[in-house]
């Protein structure tokens, strides 16, 4: 009786560990909710859409405290941001980072599901010295303040990086880091190696193929029926770009040595809009590729450098921003219009309803009518 005791007293602790383990993601998919616009619905509202969406991971790009207590009791894992412009004090002041997690963390949990700080967004790659250099500091210290408050078991710490951390990324398995970036990068791979961090990657075919619009298949780019592309390193083929781009990380990471960490998408979308010169921003392209998108993710399959490892990616975005500066393609990314329906249909219902959606039912309720007045009179 005493063993079978133990063995069960193991088995319940082995139950709890694994329940307050940290995991940065649940399931493989997941939206980015930007909120740099004056027309779109409260937090509130927003956890009624995406429940209804069953869309059960985001990310948003600050803790902004009326959103964290709206998504309290919802079920939903959400990632906050440090904002880069407050990394160079937390980088050098460990307090400044335990402040941060006490006031923007802690008093939100357990009911808020935070389960991951981006420190900074799209820091490496831009030629920002002056930023790349307290990034490190900046990780080791929130991740110091988690530790000392035992939240390392439910929070996991990273940070987004752009494809310009890249020398390179054609053929997949050639990618690289740049070498002003490696510095960097190295010991922050190291340091996320260490505390089992995935690697994140804002992964757009869209923006790669505006730029080269001439010499790139738009249905390789939209996950639309094409002959591919095979690398020649190791004779694997690709049919969409976003499983090139994911690969691409995961041969840089192996060529600097980390072979096993993963890769997680931070932000993968389409604009439906676009100014002149932005070629391919259009209504259509926006659903092809998110509709494409959304059915690739919900395989729960890897890619072919990957095959184990099913893909993960937060979509850009939630909805169309009017606030956000820059070409026309940055206001108009959002999978949902600003009063809550959807920009076009992939499979998702709006906060409200579709002229197509209201037509539908509108002729459902009148046969409904109908077929009572025929049983009625029988």
């Amino acid at each position: 009786m005493a063993h079978f005791s133990r063995q069960f007293a193991l088995c319940f602790l082995l139950f709890i560990i694994l329940a307050y383990t940290a995991q940065a993601f649940t399931g493989t998919y997941g939206v980015n909710y930007g909120r740099l616009a004056d027309n779109i619905p409260k937090p509130e509202s927003v956890v009624t859409l995406l429940k209804a969406a069953k869309i059960k991971n985001v990310r948003i790009y600050d803790a902004e405290p009326t959103v964290l207590r709206a998504f309290s009791n919802s079920g939903i894992e959400i990632s906050v941001c440090i904002p880069n412009e407050i990394l160079a004090d937390m980088s050098v002041y460990e307090d400044k980072a335990m402040a941060w997690v006490k006031d923007n963390v802690q008093p939100y949990l357990p009911d808020t599901h935070i389960r991951g700080i981006s420190v900074g967004n799209e820091i490496l790659g831009r030629g920002d010295a002056a930023t790349s250099e307290v990034l490190l500091g900046a990780v080791k210290n929130v991740y110091s303040a988690l530790d000392r408050l035992d939240l390392t078991n439910l929070i996991k710490v990273s940070t987004p990086h752009s494809e310009g951390v890249f020398a390179n990324s054609y053929p997949p398995s050639s990618c690289v880091f740049k070498e002003d970036v490696m510095q960097y990068m190295k010991p922050l791979l190291q340091f996320f190696s260490q505390i089992d961090s995935p690697f994140y990657i804002n992964a757009y075919p869209f923006l790669a193929y505006i730029s080269d619009p001439q010499h790139i298949d738009l249905n390789y780019a939209l996950f639309e029926k094409n002959p591919g592309i095979v690398d020649p390193k190791n004779n694997l083929h690709y049919d969409n770009m976003f499983e090139a781009q994911v690969d691409a990380a995961y041969a840089a990471l192996a060529a600097a040595g980390f072979e096993n960490m993963e890769v997680i998408v931070s932000e993968t979308g389409w604009a439906s809009q676009g100014d002149a010169n932005e070629i391919g921003a259009t209504l259509k392209n926006a659903k092809t590729y998110n509709k494409n998108l959304r059915k690739r993710l919900l395989k729960n399959k890897g890619t072919p450098l990957r095959p184990k490892i099913p893909v993960k990616a937060y979509v850009f975005a939630l909805f169309n921003e009017n606030s956000k500066p820059g070409p026309t393609s940055e206001r108009n990314f959002g999978l949902f219009k600003a009063d809550g329906s959807i920009a076009y249909d992939i499979g998702f219902t709006g906060l409200k309803p579709s002229s197509a959606t209201r037509s539908c039912s509108m002729v459902l309720a009148l046969c409904v009518s109908m077929l009572l007045l025929v049983l009625t009179a029988l």
